[in-house]
């Protein structure tokens, strides 16, 4: 037994519009409508002069459910759509969005408008919103000459794949993200070690936005490239390297599924000049011979000037337990007047790492023995350049 609106038209027999126990409206449409039976009326004349009654009714033989939250089969010309029916079937529709939102289902909406910040996309009887940050990358790298508002204009009409990120019913906020859509389908197509032609995005002072080409051509996902990883070079600006719209090749270096986050490398497509130890400039057996150097007497190893402060400064810092300069070579050809000091990405020997220094055409190699690893000793060394002049 269930209370329904009914509405009447002619041509038409009667509408049910079921209220569920709790007295929320479930719009779910019983068809075809048979043996109904009426057990107790009170009706009422509509607006648009068609009765309408709130009646008890009892459904057997051959009901079919078409599916909560479907609004289609509802008539706008019917009674059942006053303002209590409408704001029924609005409250179930938020129910609709919150489940979206938690189970992560996909919803593909029409887009049917846009505004400055974004594109309206029709949720049922509810209008959303799809945040133009919230885009896939491929409508704009589709389209490169075209601003965002003249590709938004583009879009309306059609459908697209978006999941529910925010629905707040009492905040009347129902949004959108088809990049959190898109990165369900294609992240499982990306691993980490893959190579991808991309294109730049936006440019900011932490790094650079990349947008990935996939296979089909088209611009699915975008990653990260910190300033740390542009180029070996120290770099002070990313802007002074990387412009917007650039085509470039990155390297996947990391994947957080669960942030939807993918971490990527420029720098790391090109050989690296810190995996260098002296057996790249020195030969093996020592040898004078070596086309780029000479070697001299371990033994008598003077430190590059201002090396021996740092190498003292070092020690200082805490889980640095020994530095020594264990071999030196000279250059044929100079590599920078300056005090260059380089910390190898070579795997650590137990717990000792290696350092190059080099200036003009010398090269010295020093053993650092610490528990810190690689990002440790990064950071004491930038600590310990801040403090020598």
């Amino acid at each position: 037994m269930f209370t329904a609106a009914v509405g009447s038209a002619p041509g038409l027999s009667f509408i049910p519009l079921l209220f569920v126990a709790d007295g929320s409206f479930n719009h779910t449409l019983i068809t075809p409508f048979v043996n109904l039976h009426v057990s107790s009326t009170c009706c009422r004349k509509s607006p648009l002069k068609r009765s309408s009654c709130i009646v008890k009714v009892s459904v057997s033989g051959g009901a079919k459910t078409e599916g909560v939250g479907q609004t289609e089969g509802v008539r706008e010309d019917s009674p059942a759509t006053d303002d209590a029916i409408r704001q029924s079937r609005r409250s179930a529709d938020w129910k609709a969005a919150r489940t979206y939102k938690e189970s992560g289902f996909i919803y593909r909406g029409r887009i049917e408008g846009f505004n400055g910040g974004g594109l309206l996309v029709q949720f049922y009887s509810l209008l959303g919103f799809l945040p133009y940050p919230q885009l896939s990358p491929s409508h704009s790298c589709r389209e490169p000459h075209k601003n965002i508002q003249e590709i938004a204009k583009g879009l309306v009409g059609s459908r697209i794949a978006v999941k529910v990120i925010q629905a707040s019913e009492e905040n009347r906020k129902l949004i959108f993200s088809e990049k959190e859509a898109i990165w369900e389908k294609y992240s499982q197509q990306v691993k980490v070690g893959n190579v991808f032609e991309a294109r730049l995005g936006s440019v900011e002072d932490y790094g650079a936005f990349v947008h990935l080409r996939f296979p089909d051509g088209f611009y699915h996902l975008t990653g990260l490239v910190h300033v740390s990883e542009v180029s070996w070079d120290l770099v002070q600006d990313v802007r002074d390297i990387l412009s917007e719209g650039d085509e470039i090749k990155v390297k996947v270096i990391q994947i957080d599924r669960e942030k939807s986050r993918v971490t990527l490398s420029i720098k790391q497509l090109e050989d690296d000049p810190l995996l260098e130890t002296l057996d790249k400039v020195i030969s093996q057996d020592n040898h004078i011979g070596s086309d780029n150097l000479s070697t001299s007497d371990d033994l008598n190893i003077e430190p590059l000037p201002g090396l021996d402060i740092i190498l003292k400064e070092l020690l200082q810092e805490d889980g640095i337990t020994d530095v020594r300069i264990s071999r030196q070579g000279f250059e044929k050809r100079v590599v920078s007047q300056d005090l260059q000091l380089w910390l190898s990405n070579a795997p650590a020997m137990g717990k000792q790492f290696t350092l190059l220094a080099r200036a003009g055409r010398q090269v010295q190699e020093i053993h650092l023995t610490t528990t810190l690893d690689q990002e440790g000793i990064k950071k004491a060394l930038q600590r310990v350049l801040e403090r020598v002049p």
